[in-house]
């Protein structure tokens, strides 16, 4: 799915934690639609919770 792809590469980007907006405006995914494939991303070992309500990479 391209929108998961952009939103890994904009967190990559990133190198740090980020949030559910700042992922949706560095991807130009619709923040509804970051909030849903985070949850899918999770799941999928992908991406993990550092800090509550921060995102990041899994390495």
């Amino acid at each position: 799915m391209e929108s998961k792809e952009s939103i890994i590469r904009a967190m990559e980007q990133s190198g740090k934690p980020m949030k559910g907006s700042e992922i949706a405006d560095a991807s130009g995914v619709d923040k509804k639609d970051v909030d849903k494939l985070i949850k899918k991303l999770v799941a999928e070992g992908k991406i993990d919770s550092p800090v509550r309500c921060y995102y990041a990479i899994v390495k």
